[in-house]
């Protein structure tokens, strides 16, 4: 690792713990929802499976007392139903916004392996490039060394 590259690589470690820990988040908050559905779901069954049983019932011998009784009971099973669809939607939002930080926590990683990448080919460029000029400048000087002396050039005796 190229000691320019130091703080772009501490940048990304955070931007993937932050990416981790936001999956997390999503993770818990599906579980959260997938649970809640499910008992709105059971509810839901429960009511429905109740209405017809007492439905038919009712039918056969209905007084006025079981049939208040009745009704307060699906009264109070629309409620929970309905505070269970609202429990279903407050954690649905909360889930959307753990996605939408979970996407701009990658895209943000994306962004600093991305900007490392580029670097590393910038650095990779001018170290190619400073090692062609050595062989280039080692190769010039062989070829004067290698030259024979003519009647211009000083001679040292």
């Amino acid at each position: 690792m190229h000691p320019k590259l130091h703080p772009l690589n501490l940048a990304l470690e955070v931007a993937e713990k932050d990416c981790e820990q936001a999956r997390q988040t999503v993770l818990r908050l599906q579980h959260q929802v997938d649970a809640a559905r499910a008992q709105a779901r059971q509810l839901d069954d429960y009511r429905r499976d109740y209405q017809q049983r007492w439905g038919e019932r009712f039918r056969i011998e209905g007084t006025v007392p079981i049939m208040q009784c009745y009704q307060s009971f699906m009264a109070r099973l629309d409620q929970a139903g309905t505070q269970q669809q609202a429990a279903v939607q407050r954690l649905q939002r909360h889930l959307d916004q753990a996605l939408q930080v979970l996407r701009e926590r990658e895209t943000r990683a994306a962004s600093i392996r991305k900007l490392i990448e580029r670097r590393q080919g910038e650095l990779a460029l001018a170290l190619q490039r400073q090692e062609q000029k050595l062989t280039d400048e080692q190769a010039s000087r062989m070829a004067w060394s290698r030259r024979p002396a003519g009647p211009g050039d000083l001679a040292l005796a």
